[in-house]
Order: C-alpha cells, then structure tokens, then sequence
C-alpha cells in the first residue's frame, strides 16, 4: 500500500516582507512631503493684520504677540497669542483668527477711554481708561470730548474709583465736562470738583457721580452758569444773581 505524502504549506515571508516595505515607503514618502511642506512657504505666516486699537500702538501689541513674518503658521495657537496679549493692561478683550495660507488677524478691543490727564512737567497727554490704566497718547492722536484730570496724585485709589464711575456714565451725559479735582473734606474724602464748558462749577463726591449724572445734565440745559453743590442735598445758584431769571428762593432742592 503507497503512503500518502503529506502537503507543503505555502510560504508566507515574502507576502509579509512586501507589506513591510510598501508600510516604510508609505512612512518615508509623509515624511518628505512633512519635510517640504515646513520648508516652503506656504507653512509660514505672510502677514499679520492688527485691528481695533485706539489708545494703544500697533507696534506694542505686534511685540506683545510675540509672532514675526516668516515664522511658522502652526507654531503657536491662538490661546497662546491670546495670553500674551491680554497683559498689556489697556487690552479688555482680543480675538486671534487664523487663515490659512500664512495669514493672522488681531481684533483687540480696549477699555473704553474714560478721561485725559496732562503732564506739568512736559505737557504729554496720556488717556485714562475706566479700568486706572494711563496711555501715554501718540501725537497724531484724536483727542475727543471727555474730562482732564488734574491734581491727581499718582496711584490714588480714588482715582481708579473714579474712572470706574465715569465709565458707567452714558458719553453724552460727560461731554460737557472739562476737568475733574479732588476736594476731599473730613464729612466727604472722595469729594470732587467738576467744571463745565458751559461755565458750570460742580462740587459731588464720586460715589454720587453716576446716580447725580442725569440731574446734573438737566440744571445744566435748563440754566445759566452757576454753583452745583450734588451732595446729600442738590442746590443750584447762579454766579449772576442780578441777571438771573431765577429768585434766590427757588435754588433747587433736592
């Protein structure tokens, strides 16, 4: 009787060794293609666009960023931009976007400029915004309709009380108003000094400021120039008495 011969399995090696090659020129050919891609320029930023700044210079925000022509367009994130830019203190809010090929885009927003203070030394004009923060003011800057503060001592915590209540104060109830004193008393230590551009002189304390605005504006359209005491009483009397239509009996009260 013939044996059976027992049957030869077929070899797997070199179906296995193919895949493996195909696998590392597959790897070889991304990396090439990684290689080139980081060296061209298409991978590389090719412009950065500042927007919404006032007080504050391109220049600075751009250092601050920390991004150059030429870098790599992926090689930092938009938090990243974000972070580092938000310390400039007179930078509320700033948004990064991202386009792609090799543009990025700043949209900085600042806090609202609240007042202007000027140097006695060398006459600079710096812009005070409602957080405290002081801008020194480029020359081409526009200067628009809001109070100068003066006599105020550097790092006055009512200072910084006072721009906090300026900015909750509606712009067309503060665009009359020329300059801010202190004037402190023992009765009121924020006590403060307003003068008008309609020759009104104000005297208010900061923590009434916001809630006396709206009445203040009213004396004001409605009178002639004069003495406005805001305080825990309202009285109003004019500087004229004699060519005031109002009788010194009728000074408001309120």
């Amino acid at each position: 009787m013939a044996k059976q011969l027992p049957v030869l399995k077929e070899k797997k090696v070199k179906k296995n060794t193919s895949r493996k090659l195909l696998l590392i020129l597959l790897l070889l050919f991304v990396v090439i293609l990684a290689v080139l891609f980081f060296r061209s320029s298409v991978s590389k930023i090719s412009e950065i666009q500042i927007k919404g700044y006032h007080m504050i210079t391109k220049e600075e925000i751009l250092l601050k960023s920390g991004l150059h022509v030429g870098d790599q367009f992926f090689g930092t994130s938009k938090e990243t931009i974000s972070e580092r830019i938000r310390k400039i203190q007179a930078v509320e809010d700033v948004k990064i976007d991202l386009q792609f090929p090799g543009v990025i885009q700043i949209n900085v927003q600042e806090f609202p400029a609240v007042a202007y203070q000027i140097s006695q030394g060398n006459g600079q004009i710096t812009g005070i915004l409602s957080n405290g923060t002081n801008v020194l003011l480029q020359q081409d800057h526009v200067l628009v309709e809001k109070p100068i503060l003066t006599q105020w001592k550097s790092g006055d915590p009512l200072l910084a009380q006072l721009c906090k209540q300026l900015a909750m104060i509606p712009d067309e109830l503060l665009t009359d108003i020329s300059e801010i004193i202190p004037d402190p008393t023992k009765a009121y230590p924020d006590r403060i000094k307003m003068y008008t551009r309609s020759q009104f002189e104000i005297t208010t304390s900061i923590s009434l400021l916001k809630d006396k605005a709206e009445y203040l504006n009213k004396v004001i359209e409605t009178q002639q120039p004069g003495l406005i005491t805001m305080l825990a009483a309202d009285t109003y009397k004019p500087f004229d008495r004699a060519t005031s239509d109002i009788e010194p009996e009728k000074e408001t009260t309120q």
